[in-house]
């Protein structure tokens, strides 16, 4: 089958996502990058497409003029990928869909609740496809997980305990002139939630996505420890969901010692079951008042949902652009559908989409209205 033509906004030659978004792109050999505008100034773009081999005519200044240009070409691209700081993804997202090219977009969804509704009507009014990249909901382990609450083997659900921990702004780097840094400490480029932005709507997200569960309401504790730093750096999240669950949602990013510390833990009735993304290929699964199982990636006990999305043998490290790559896959098979006459709500099967992302817009006002009412229940 023919790859399909990529382009991309954003992820110059400094960036890191952008890095990660074409290695996963390749990863399966279902897309191939041929144009793109990947910097906010028109000399860095060009620089950027010069050195990942861009043909000099397709590398462009700006996101406006590769939609228009694109949209012109009889081998125009087929879909984009959008990896620049949040505050630009609806205007670059809007160009695309509005020419009915279909949108992979990194997450969070917008910076602001406008734009996040906006971005949603841009979606309902183009032909095109939208995919947000949680990469996480792309992992083997997390499949089985979701695959075993659904099927009823922890039974009803009561807890969830979600938690992600990072220490890269325990100082503070966005003055010593770390990019990634400035642009997410800055309220501006990066919206109302720090922390709670960036990777708390990751752990909600997983959250929701394993255990099928929808937010009501909820209450949350924010604090902005870096020094002159206004947006949240840490976030505790007391979360009510539909049915009568409860969690809980901790996310820094001063917390020394953390990597990328996601964990999910869900407990039913039944049972238990654990994971962490730092030792992605495991799940533990606990019956209730039966010894702890390990259930290993690819191994014994491990299902169809998650063997689908493996691709090396089981013992193998396979994890953050395997996850990135499951989604982009995902979105290769959607994008096929679609050409050839499936409905777009039919052909997304589980890629993250316009709805996740206004859940994880909601999650963030929600968490910085709490805490501007001194932890007050705020609805979802």
């Amino acid at each position: 089958m023919a790859r399909i033509r990529l382009g991309m906004v954003g992820g110059g030659n400094d960036a890191f996502i952008g890095g990660v978004h074409r290695i996963a792109s390749r990863i399966d050999d279902r897309f191939e990058l041929v144009a793109g505008a990947l910097s906010s100034t028109p000399e860095k773009a060009k620089a950027s497409g010069e050195a990942l081999g861009l043909a000099p005519e397709r590398s462009y200044g700006s996101f406006e003029e590769m939609a228009e240009a694109e949209a012109a070409r009889e081998d125009g691209i087929e879909a984009v990928s959008i990896v620049t700081p949040n505050h630009v993804h609806y205007s670059a997202a809007k160009a695309f869909l509005d020419r009915g090219i279909h949108v992979i977009c990194d997450k969070p969804l917008t910076s602001t609740a406008e734009d996040a509704e906006a971005m949603a009507n841009a979606v309902a009014g183009s032909k095109a496809l939208f995919i947000l990249t949680h990469n996480y909901t792309g992992y083997p382990m997390i499949r089985q997980a979701r695959e075993m609450i659904a099927a009823g083997d922890i039974g009803t659900l009561r807890v969830v305990q979600v938690e992600y921990a990072q220490d890269w702004l325990t100082d503070p780097v966005e003055s010593e002139g770390s990019k990634q840094a400035q642009w997410r400490t800055d309220p501006a480029r990066s919206g109302a939630g720090g922390a709670t932005g960036d990777i708390g709507t990751h752990a909600y997200n997983l959250a929701c996505f394993v255990t099928g569960l929808r937010g009501e309401e909820l209450a949350a504790d924010l604090q902005s420890f870096g020094v002159g730093r206004s947006l949240d750096d840490n976030a505790h999240v007391m979360l009510r969901f539909a049915g009568g669950g409860r969690g809980m949602l901790w996310c820094s990013q001063v917390a020394p010692g953390n990597e990328n510390n996601l964990r999910l833990r869900v407990y039913g009735d039944k049972g238990g079951l654990e994971w962490k993304q730092e030792d992605p290929n495991y799940l533990w699964f606990t019956p209730h008042g039966e010894p702890p199982r390990l259930i290993r990636r690819m191994g014994a006990g491990a299902s169809e949902a998650a063997n689908a999305v493996s691709r090396i043998p089981g013992g193998h490290p396979e994890g953050y652009l395997e996850g990135f790559a499951t989604i982009y896959a995902g979105a290769a098979d959607a994008i096929r559908a679609v050409q050839g006459g499936s409905a777009r709500d039919d052909a997304m099967g589980l890629l993250p989409d316009i709805q996740a992302g206004l859940d994880g817009m909601a999650f963030v006002r929600a968490c910085v209205t709490s805490a501007g009412d001194n932890s007050a229940w705020v609805k979802l």
